[in-house]
């Protein structure tokens, strides 16, 4: 599943519309590299292959760095803000290698930006609570959510698709309001299910709880019950 993410990103026809044709193309490429692509990397990654990094104690320090949640919100944001600022976004398709150093940063940072949700460890750079996760994602995805309303209420920022022949009658407005669009509603549609799923374990979980407690508190103080004393057969 991730492969093929990845692969459907960076190997298909998309890549060619997005370099060449369409900046909404481009925006949907950018967020498998984001926003798709690395959650589920992690979540299929087992646990006992990081484990084994995390005892040298530099890799340890440096990890519970980088995926500190305020680090790596802040570094996913402003990696996602820097790279479409329009003089560096129309250098990557001008530039082959800066254009694959954009594609690793956003894989990289994504991975980072996702670890506090989808940790392949228990101990050492472990998940946050369930409580957490919700607030890092509201506040998390705020900044990606007015980069998209931005683009979609800016005029045309990109000269290279000013130029482009056009593709499905878009004209280069409409192109650039429909990438905003997806970055803005997608992103927020995306993290409203994340959160609302986590809301309802959330809400399992405060259930299951007292019942647990309940049962420990029945099972610790429950009276034992009498047992019969053995029969005593008399002489005759």
């Amino acid at each position: 599943m991730t492969l093929n993410n990845f692969f459907l990103s960076l190997f298909s026809a998309l890549d060619e519309l997005g370099d060449r044709y369409l900046f909404s193309m481009h925006m949907l490429q950018h967020l498998i590299l984001m926003m798709v692509g690395p959650p589920l990397l992690l979540l299929g990654t087992p646990g006992w292959l990081i484990e084994p990094l995390l005892r040298h104690r530099v890799v340890l320090r440096l990890g519970k760095v980088l995926t500190h949640p305020v680090v790596a919100f802040t570094l996913f944001n402003t990696d996602a803000w820097l790279w479409h600022a329009p003089p560096l976004y129309d250098a990557t398709l001008f530039n082959q290698n800066l254009h694959i150093l954009e594609h690793l940063s956003f894989v990289l940072f994504g991975l980072l930006y996702w670890w506090p949700m989808f940790s392949p460890v228990k101990e050492g750079l472990p998940r946050l609570s369930i409580g957490g996760q919700v607030l890092y994602l509201f506040f998390g995805s705020m900044p990606m959510v007015l980069l998209g309303a931005g683009l979609t209420f800016a005029p045309p920022l990109y000269a290279p698709y000013l130029f482009a022949s056009r593709v499905w009658g878009l004209s280069p407005a409409t192109d650039q309001q429909l990438g905003g669009l997806l970055m803005w509603v997608s992103v927020s549609l995306y993290m409203i299910v994340i959160m609302s799923v986590l809301f309802i374990r959330w809400m399992q979980q405060q259930e299951r709880e007292p019942r647990e407690e309940e049962s420990m508190w029945e099972a610790i103080h429950q009276p034992d019950q009498e047992k019969p004393l053995p029969r005593t057969h008399l002489p005759a």
